[in-house]
């Protein structure tokens, strides 16, 4: 369900304080799901079936490709967290 929210703000320039309050807890929930649709894949890519895909004899840089997979996913999932929190933590 998509809500547009209109702002009409005071003759100041201000925003009245209770459409602060709505956008901030509207904001909120855009932030909560797409924490949750990042975790729903990290669940998915850390699957024991996807994991399988990268257990080869192939090393990168002298590494097993199944440790570089998941440090690999594990750093992109902090990155990706910590830009979705800085944008929406307002």
């Amino acid at each position: 369900m998509t809500r547009l929210i209109l702002i009409y703000p005071k003759e100041d320039g201000e925003i009245p304080y209770d459409l602060k309050k709505r956008i901030s807890i509207y904001m909120k929930k855009r932030h909560e799901q797409k924490l949750i649709i990042l975790s729903i894949a990290l669940m998915i890519a850390f699957s024991i079936p996807i994991s399988l895909l990268f257990n080869s004899e192939r090393e990168v840089f002298g590494y097993p490709m199944i440790l570089v997979y998941l440090f690999s996913i594990w750093m992109i999932s902090i990155v990706v967290s910590f830009v979705i929190v800085k944008r929406y933590d307002e």
